[in-house]
Parts: structure tokens; C-alpha cells; sequence
């Protein structure tokens, strides 16, 4: 005989075990590193070895620029579950169940739309027209050589031959290489294929949550309103 707490979590549905996909943009968390290193080198150095009124300015100056850098080139990212779509954004964090999400949108930038009407960039999902531009001459060149019966034009392979600067993987001095669309666009598609298969069921309903980013926006006006203070007084 099955006991009624044996009953209830039998007839609970089963919980998804799934990671979420994070993406982040590999030239941001690049790029914050480096400016970390630059805010980090020349605000000690001014600390420990200035006079006067610079380890102030400095000290007020680093505790403003850091968290802003932070939130712009480390913080963002997008994680996409099973059932919900969050994203973090440089002063936001937003939570949309794929059941209300009506849409993906792709121009100069990549967004999410809300069934609300609501919108949402997609820091973390930055869009390049120079790799869409990339892309569509690989996908031009590709039918161009199905055209031709599958036989790949000679072309000069110039620095991609070499292993260098030949965008996706490289290439030879013959055929296509790379994806015909770009990565971001590859992201998008990932994600608007999950909207599709997740959108109607049930575990993917709720609603849309926004949360600030104190622990950015509250750092960054200490070190305005320091900095303020300083140049005011000064």
C-alpha cells in the first residue's frame, strides 16, 4: 500500500537537471581584464606615491571607474535554462520565463521582447556587422561553388591560410571555411529554437522579475559623490 507521501511526490513532475548555457562575450571579459590591470596599476601607483591630494583623487577615482568597468565588460551574460531566460545586463538582472517571452530580435543589437511589450538588450550578445558581412561572403562563395559542381575556387588564403587571422578555424588556399552566419547569430538561433520548444510548457510559465544592480549602482555614486567632494573642496 503506497503512503500518501509516497503519492504526492510521485504525482509531482519530474525537475529538470539541465545547466544552463551562459553566454558571455569573449573580447568584454578581455578587454575588462585589461582595463582592470591599467585602473589597478596606475591607482596604486598614484596611492602609494602620491602627494597631497592625489591618493584621494585616486582612491575616490578607482571606487567610480572599477565597479562601472566591471558591469560593463564582466557582468554581463545571458543564461539560458529550461524553463527561464535571465539576463544580466550592466545595472539590471532580468528574469523572463520562456512563456513570456514573445519574441528575439536581431538588428544592431540583440534583444529580448517581453509579451508585455517590454524590451531587453542582450549586453553579453553583442552584434558585429563585420562578422555578418564576413559571413555572408562565406555563404555567397559557398553556393557560388555549389554552383560550379562542388569545385572550390583558388583563392589567395592570405594570413587565414597560416592559421592566423582566418576568422572560424582558419582556412586553406581552397574552399569555404567558417560558419555562413555569424556567431552571434548562431546564439540567437540557439536561443529563439528554445523559445520554440519551451514557450507552451508548463514549468517555463511565471513572471517577468527586474532586479537592480545595487551592488554596482551603490559603489560607483560613493565614488562619484566622493570625487564630488574633492574637486569641490579642493
Amino acid at each position: 500500500m503506497t503512503t500518501p507521501d509516497h503519492q504526492s511526490s510521485a504525482s509531482q513532475p519530474p525537475v529538470s537537471t539541465a545547466k544552463d548555457r551562459v553566454y558571455r562575450s569573449p573580447m568584454a571579459l578581455v578587454g575588462g581584464v585589461l582595463l582592470l590591470v591599467v585602473i589597478g596599476w596606475l591607482g596604486f601607483d598614484a596611492l602609494f606615491r602620491g602627494h597631497g591630494r592625489a591618493p584621494w583623487l585616486a582612491l575616490a577615482g578607482m571606487i567610480l571607474i572599477v565597479p562601472l568597468v566591471i558591469a560593463f565588460t564582466l557582468r554581463p551574460a545571458v543564461f539560458a535554462g529550461e524553463d527561464r531566460l535571465r539576463v544580466r545586463n550592466p545595472f539590471r538582472v532580468v528574469g523572463l520565463p520562456w512563456g513570456e517571452v514573445a519574441s528575439l530580435r536581431s538588428g544592431f543589437s540583440n534583444e529580448v521582447v517581453a509579451k508585455s511589450g517590454a524590451k531587453f538588450q542582450l549586453w553579453s550578445i553583442p552584434v558585429s556587422l563585420r562578422a555578418r558581412k564576413k559571413a555572408e561572403v562565406r555563404k555567397s562563395r559557398a553556393a557560388a561553388d555549389a554552383a560550379r559542381g562542388g569545385e572550390p575556387a583558388r583563392r589567395n588564403p592570405g594570413f587565414g591560410g597560416m592559421g592566423g587571422f582566418g576568422g572560424f578555424g582558419g582556412g586553406g588556399a581552397g574552399g569555404v571555411s567558417g560558419p555562413t552566419r555569424a556567431e552571434t547569430d548562431q546564439v540567437m538561433d540557439e536561443l529563439r529554437d528554445l523559445l520554440e520548444r519551451r514557450g507552451e510548457a508548463e514549468p517555463a510559465q511565471g513572471e517577468v522579475t527586474v532586479r537592480w544592480a545595487y551592488e554596482v549602482i551603490a559603489p560607483a555614486l560613493a565614488g562619484a559623490v566622493l570625487l564630488l567632494i574633492l574637486l569641490v573642496t579642493g
